[in-house]
C-alpha cells in the first residue's frame, strides 16, 4: 500500500506527510485535524497562492467571519483575478488555523499567481470521469453522494489519507496524466512542480516535520518531493513571465461556494456540509450521533417550511427521522445522508410534493450565509476603484448630508450620475436621488442627497464578490437580481436604473426576462405597472445615450401593451373599493405612458381598450368613468360623446333607483377624480351634472351625497373655491338677480336644515322640524 508518510534511513531527512483532501470537505477537515494533532508538524503548507502568505494571520482575527475568500488580482487589470474561498469546514482553513494556534510555520504552496495571471492559459482540471466510474462501481448514482458517504460522513478517520493517496495514485495511472506540449497540462505540471519546490524550501529552512495539505488529485505528485534535487522542477519553473499582483480578503457566500455558481472546486451542498461540521466536531466524530444529526437537520427544515406557510409539526420531524434512518439501513449506510433526508422530507414533511424541496435546497442545502472580513483588512479592488473614481470626479466622502446638483449635459456631472446609480444597484447608497418639487421628467438635471456612513465601507467590501470595478460589479449584480425577480414592474424599473447607470450590456438580458414573464403572466395590474417605466426609458433614454436600445424597448412595450389591452376588460369587472382606486391610478399612468411613446398603433390599441371599458355596462362604474375621461383628454372623444356617456351613466336605473344613483355617483367619481378644473371650465358637463343632481329625490340624494363628497373633497382648495364661485354665480343667472343684491330666504334655508342636522348627527326639536 502506498502511504502518505515519506521517510528514509537518514535520520536528518525531514519527515514529510502529504494529506490529500477534498476542497471544502468537512469529513476531510475532521480527519485532517486529528492527523495533524498526532503528527505535530513544525511547518504546515497548504495548497494556495504564495503571493498571499502575508494574509494568513488574518484568519485568526476575531472580527473575521467565514465564509471568506482570498482574492489575488492584477492591479493594472483588476478583472484578471482569482478567488480562493474558505469555509469553516474547509480542510485548508482548519489546517492554517491549526498552524497559527500551534505556533508552527505556515504558508501556501502552488504556482504563484504572479505567473499564472501573466498568462491566458488555465491549468488543466483533474478529470472527473474516473471518480464517477468509481462511484458507480460502489453503487452510487453520482460522485458527490459516494464521496459524502465514503469520506465526509465517515465515522472512523483512521487510515483515510493513506487510502485516498492509494486510490488517487491508481486513478492517475489509469487516466494517464498528460504532459508535454499541451499548454493546459503543462500549466498543471508547473503547479505541482511549484508545490514540490515549496516543500523543499521548507526543508532547507530547517523544518523537520512538514505537513503538506493539497487537493487529493495532487497528493501522489508530492510524496517524493524530498527524494531528489529538484532539477527537473527548476527547469519547469525557469524564466516564466510575471506581473505584479496584490491580494486581500473579501466576504464570500455559500451560494458562491456551490457548483451552480460556476466555481470550479465548488460543492453541491455547502449548507449541508456546514451542518455536518457543526454536528460532528473532532471530539464527537466517533460517537453515534446519527439520530441527533438527522433530527437537528429536519428540525431546521420544519422551521423553514412553517415560516413558508406549510403545516409541519414535531410529529412530522420524528417520522421523518425514522424514515431517513430506515432508508440508510436498507442501503447499508452508517447513518442518513442528504439524499435519505431529502426523500424523507418530501414523503413526510411535504406530503409527497417535490416543489418545497427547491426552497429547502436554496435556503438550507446550499444556504445563504455571507462572511465578514475585518474593517482594517487590505482594500479590495472595488474599493480601490471607487476611491480612484471619487478623486477623479471630485466626490469627497463626507459624513454630513449634502445636496449635489448635477447637469447631465456636462460630462463630469454625467459620470458622477453614472457612478452613483451604479453604487445604488450595488446597494451602496452613498447618494439618494431626489426630485425637487416642480422638476419634470426628461430634464437635464439631477439632485442627489450625499452622505458617507462608516458602514458603507463594509457594503463596498461585500459588493466585491460581484466584480472588481463599480461598472463590472453593478452589471453582475443587476443580472443576478434580474434572474431572481419575478414581478414585471420590478424588472421594468430595473431597466430604468440600468439606463441611468449606463450599463447597456444588461438591457438585453433584462428584456428577455421581461418577455418571458410577460408571456406567462396573467396579472393585468403588473403588466400595466410595467409600462410607465419602459415608456420613460424610451422617451428620455436619449439623454443618456441609449438610443441603440430603443427599438428593442419599443418591441417589449408593444408586447406588454397588447397583452394588457386584451385582458383589461375582464380585469375590471369585479373590483372592491381599494382595487378600483389602484386601477384608476394605473389607467392614468398607462395613458401618460402611451402618450410618451408617440406611436399611432400603440395609441389606437389603447383607445380601443378604453372604449370597451367606457361602453360596457358590466365594467366597474368608476373605471368606466375614468376610461371616458381619458378618451376625452386624449382627443379621442368629443364633447358630444362625453355627454352621451354622461347621460347614460346618470340615468342608470339597473337594480332600482338607489342602485342607479350609486352607479352614477361612482361613474362621476372615476370621471372627475383629480380633475376638478375640467368641471369648472366645461359648461356642458357642468349643466349635465347639475341637472342630474337637481332631479334626485331626497332619498336618492342622501344615498349618493357621501360618494360625491369624497370626490369633491379631494380637490385642492383653490379648485373647490372656483366651484363654489360657479355655484354662486349660477344662483344669480337672471338679469334681475344680477341687478339686485342677494337676500336671505328663510323658506329655502329651512328646506336644507334637516339634511344638515342629519349629517351632523343632531336632532331637531318638533317646533324646528315643523317650521
Amino acid at each position: 500500500m502506498t502511504t502518505s508518510r515519506v521517510t528514509t534511513s537518514r535520520v536528518t531527512m525531514p519527515d514529510l506527510r502529504v494529506f490529500g483532501i477534498r476542497h471544502h470537505g468537512p469529513g476531510s477537515a475532521r480527519a485532517l485535524l486529528a492527523a495533524l494533532a498526532g503528527f505535530a508538524p513544525d511547518c504546515v503548507l497548504v495548497e494556495g497562492p504564495p503571493d498571499a502568505d502575508d494574509l494568513i494571520p488574518w484568519l485568526d482575527h476575531p472580527a473575521l467571519v467565514l465564509p471568506v475568500s482570498l482574492l489575488v488580482y492584477r492591479p493594472d487589470e483588476p478583472r484578471r483575478a482569482t478567488f480562493y474561498p474558505f469555509a469553516v469546514f474547509s480542510p485548508e482553513f482548519q489546517a492554517l488555523r491549526y498552524a497559527l494556534e500551534a505556533g508552527a510555520a505556515t504558508g501556501f504552496m502552488d504556482l504563484p499567481r504572479r505567473y499564472t495571471l501573466a498568462s491566458d492559459v488555465a491549468a488543466a482540471m483533474p478529470p472527473v470521469d474516473p471518480f464517477r466510474q468509481l462511484a458507480a462501481v460502489a453503487g452510487f448514482d453520482g460522485y458527490e453522494l459516494w464521496w459524502n458517504a465514503a469520506v465526509e460522513q465517515r465515522r472512523d478517520a483512521g487510515g483515510l489519507f493513506d487510502a485516498v493517496l492509494e486510490m488517487v495514485g491508481e486513478l492517475r495511472r489509469a487516466a494517464g496524466v498528460a504532459v508535454g506540449d499541451d499548454p493546459a497540462h503543462l500549466m498543471a505540471e508547473r503547479r505541482e512542480a511549484a508545490m514540490r519546490d515549496r516543500i523543499r524550501r521548507a526543508a532547507t529552512a530547517g523544518h523537520r516535520r512538514i505537513a503538506s495539505v493539497c487537493g487529493a488529485w495532487h497528493a501522489p505528485a508530492l510524496v517524493d518531493a524530498l527524494a531528489g534535487d529538484g532539477a527537473a522542477d527548476e527547469a519547469l519553473l525557469r524564466d516564466l513571465p510575471a506581473v505584479e499582483v496584490a491580494a486581500t480578503w473579501t466576504p464570500w457566500t455559500y451560494g458562491r461556494l456551490s457548483q451552480s455558481s460556476g466555481y470550479g472546486a465548488g460543492i453541491a451542498s455547502p449548507g449541508w456540509y456546514d451542518h455536518l461540521w457543526t454536528m460532528g466536531g473532532v471530539e464527537t466524530f466517533r460517537r453515534n450521533v446519527s439520530t441527533e444529526m438527522s433530527a437537528h437537520w429536519l428540525t431546521g427544515v420544519a422551521r423553514l417550511l412553517r415560516d413558508a406557510g406549510f403545516d409541519v409539526s414535531a410529529a412530522h420531524v420524528i417520522e421523518g427521522v425514522r424514515l431517513a434512518e430506515a432508508l440508510a439501513a436498507l442501503r447499508g449506510r452508517p447513518f442518513p445522508g442528504l439524499d435519505e433526508l431529502e426523500e424523507a422530507t418530501q414523503s413526510v414533511l411535504c406530503g409527497g410534493d417535490a416543489e418545497p424541496l427547491q426552497l429547502i435546497r436554496r435556503k438550507l442545502v446550499v444556504g445563504e450565509r455571507m462572511g465578514v472580513v475585518p474593517p482594517d483588512v487590505p482594500a479590495v479592488p472595488l474599493q480601490r476603484d471607487l476611491q480612484a473614481q471619487a478623486v477623479r470626479l471630485s466626490l469627497r466622502p463626507d459624513p454630513e448630508p449634502s445636496a449635489l446638483q448635477l447637469d447631465l449635459r456636462q460630462e463630469t456631472d454625467l459620470e458622477r450620475s453614472r457612478l452613483l446609480h451604479r453604487l445604488s444597484l450595488l446597494d451602496i447608497p452613498w447618494g439618494v436621488a431626489t426630485r425637487p418639487k416642480g422638476q419634470q421628467m426628461g430634464t437635464f438635471g439631477e439632485t442627489w442627497q450625499l452622505q458617507w456612513r462608516p458602514e458603507l465601507t463594509l457594503r463596498v467590501i461585500e459588493g466585491s464578490i460581484w466584480g472588481n470595478t463599480a461598472r463590472d460589479a453593478s452589471a453582475a449584480r443587476t443580472e443576478d437580481v434580474a434572474a431572481r425577480v419575478t414581478e414585471l414592474p420590478e424588472l421594468t424599473q430595473l431597466i430604468d436604473r440600468v439606463v441611468a447607470a449606463d450599463l447597456p450590456e444588461c438591457i438585453p438580458a433584462i428584456l428577455a426576462h421581461i418577455e418571458e414573464r410577460a408571456a406567462l403572466s396573467r396579472d393585468v395590474p403588473h403588466m400595466l405597472d410595467a409600462l410607465p417605466p419602459l415608456a420613460q426609458v424610451v422617451r428620455y433614454g436619449g439623454l443618456r445615450q441609449t438610443a441603440e436600445h430603443i427599438p428593442l424597448l419599443r418591441r417589449v412595450f408593444d408586447h406588454l401593451l397588447t397583452r394588457a389591452c386584451l385582458a383589461l376588460p375582464a380585469a375590471c369587472l369585479s373590483l372592491d373599493e381599494a382595487a378600483t382606486s389602484e386601477m384608476l391610478e394605473r389607467l392614468s399612468a398607462v395613458a401618460a405612458a402611451v402618450a410618451l411613446m408617440r406611436d399611432e398603433e400603440a395609441f389606437e390599441r389603447w383607445r380601443v381598450a378604453l372604449g370597451i371599458l367606457a361602453d360596457r355596462r358590466a365594467i366597474q362604474p368608476a373605471v368606466a368613468g375614468r376610461a371616458t375621461r381619458l378618451l376625452h383628454d386624449a382627443g379621442a372623444l368629443r364633447v358630444e360623446g362625453v355627454g352621451l356617456h354622461l347621460a347614460r351613466a346618470l340615468s342608470a336605473q339597473a337594480g332600482g333607483a338607489a342602485e342607479g344613483a350609486r352607479y352614477a355617483a361612482d361613474w362621476l367619481d372615476g370621471f372627475l377624480r383629480d380633475s376638478g378644473l375640467l368641471l369648472v371650465h366645461d359648461r356642458h358637463l357642468w349643466a349635465a351634472i347639475d341637472g342630474w343632481l337637481a332631479g334626485l329625490d331626497g332619498e336618492r340624494f342622501q344615498g349618493v351625497l357621501p360618494l360625491l363628497r369624497r370626490t369633491f373633497a379631494a380637490y385642492p382648495e383653490g379648485v373647490r373655491q372656483q366651484l363654489q364661485d360657479r355655484v354662486s354665480a349660477g344662483s344669480r343667472a337672471t338679469p334681475a338677480a344680477r341687478r339686485e343684491p342677494a337676500t336671505f330666504d328663510p323658506a329655502r334655508a329651512a328646506a336644507v336644515l334637516p339634511t344638515i342636522v342629519r349629517l351632523l348627527g343632531l336632532e331637531l326639536g318638533r317646533a324646528e322640524a315643523e317650521r
